[in-house]
């Protein structure tokens, strides 16, 4: 089953490390992706994990990214 997130929260939600705003990528899972920090949160039964210490690195999962 998908995650159902909101993205109506993009408008308040932004990357807790650097401020800057986020970009969902629906994929087989769902994540918000910080371009500044290179960080993608995932998004758990709806809910964006917004910890630092939960996201990965963009450098590590840069296949999040191809269409």
């Amino acid at each position: 089953m998908k995650n159902k997130f909101d993205k109506a929260l993009l408008e308040i939600i932004v990357c807790p490390k650097c401020k800057k705003n986020l970009t969902y990528i629906e994929k087989d899972e769902n994540y918000l992706i910080c371009n500044e920090c290179r960080l993608a949160y995932p998004i758990k039964q709806g809910i964006p994990v917004m910890l630092a210490e939960e996201a990965i690195k963009m450098d590590d999962f840069s296949d999040i990214l191809k269409p």
